[in-house]
């Protein structure tokens, strides 16, 4: 691709730093129909009950299981419905809970994740008279199961070139807490981020985690080790990373550990985090965190539940991108005076074409 981007080296001994860039409303990928056909509607929020069920990572999680859940409480809020939820521990709660939203009475139940795509299915299958909305899932082909998905590939990118264009080591990292399409996107996105650094300006900046070719790379093999993605942090950090994104939910925590730790011991490391802005929601290290990929679900949960309320239910996918500002990344917070004004203004440049379709960031994983 040709583009006429500013060049940058990563000796040239800049701050860590990262494009804010503002969220916009996210919008639906298709006129909702006039009446709704599937019976999931309510004349007035106060008759309504939206539902929520979390995967293993439970509402606390800081990430997309907490972002999610917060726009259920907006919709409760916004729209005088009344909510149920159920927090998961483990997978073996998705089905019991799940089905105790559907005996609950629940107009729409969102489900938050890949991993409760099956039972979402059946329970939908089963209980056609209740709508469904599932998180991060485009797999459920039925009149009232409503996929809201979130191409986030293409704000990862621009992670990875801010990651490539601040390293000073010449080195950055990612890692994953499941080898799924909804961590994988994240993984893409971002080392071909690192690549487009790399072509643009001759550099050599190296991705450790992540080989998007074989899609191999690190993983915990769940979202609850913090321990576990704290030893593959120092782990990355001992090969000579100094940015680490980790796309595990709680898991991440481990990583800010590790990196405050880092940071104490004298090393300038930072984190980059998913799905929702770490530093308003990571809860430490938040001075560390150079940038986030964000997926604004709360925005899209409440969009949903609204459409719904309203009688217009349609199973047409939420696709949240650049943009509409269904993803982003987070503004700079504290590292926004050691912000290089070429760097923002090359982030801005590629923002724009991404959008235009100059730049097409390839993920298996993308929503086709």
């Amino acid at each position: 691709m040709k583009n006429s981007l500013r060049k940058f080296s990563r000796g040239t001994g800049l701050s860590a730093a990262v494009l804010g860039v503002s969220a916009l409303v996210l919008s639906g990928c298709g006129a909702p129909p006039a009446e709704d056909s599937s019976g999931g509607g309510a004349e007035a929020g106060s008759d309504y009950l939206g539902c929520i069920v979390s995967d293993s990572g439970g509402f606390d999680d800081r990430s997309f299981n907490q972002s999610s859940y917060e726009g259920l409480k907006k919709a409760e809020a916004d729209l005088g419905i009344e909510i149920n939820q159920a927090e998961s521990q483990a997978e073996t709660d998705f089905g019991p809970n799940v089905d105790q939203m559907v005996q609950a009475g629940c107009n729409l139940t969102v489900t938050v994740g890949f991993l409760l795509a099956d039972t979402t299915k059946a329970a939908a299958e089963q209980n056609p008279e209740a709508n469904f909305a599932i998180v991060d899932d485009n797999s459920i082909d039925l009149p009232n199961v409503k996929p809201i998905i979130y191409d986030t590939a293409q704000a990862a990118f621009l992670a990875g070139y801010a990651a490539a264009a601040t390293s000073e080591t010449g080195k950055v990292a990612t890692y994953g807490g499941i080898n799924i399409p909804t961590v994988t996107i994240f993984m893409d996105g971002f080392a071909e981020g690192v690549a487009h650094f790399n072509e643009e300006t001759g550099g050599d900046v190296q991705l450790l985690g992540w080989d998007k070719e074989s899609q191999n790379g690190t993983f915990v093999g769940n979202f609850e080790d913090a321990a576990a993605g704290k030893t593959n942090t120092q782990n990355f950090i001992n090969e000579g990373a100094d940015i680490i994104m980790p796309v595990a939910g709680p898991v991440g925590s481990g990583t800010l550990d590790a990196v405050i730790e880092a940071n104490a011991a004298g090393k300038d490391v930072k984190a980059i985090w998913v799905d929702s802005d770490g530093y308003e929601t990571a809860g430490k290290g938040e001075e560390f965190i150079l940038t986030s990929v964000m997926k604004l679900m709360g925005d899209a949960v409440e969009d949903v539940i609204s459409t719904d309320v309203e009688g217009n239910f349609d199973n047409t996918p939420y696709v949240g991108t650049l943009e509409n500002g269904g993803v982003a990344l987070a503004p700079f917070h504290d590292q926004e005076a050691n912000v290089p004004a070429d760097l923002q203004s090359t982030l801005d440049e590629l923002k724009e074409q991404i959008i235009a379709g100059e730049i097409t960031v390839d993920s298996a994983a993308s929503p086709k």
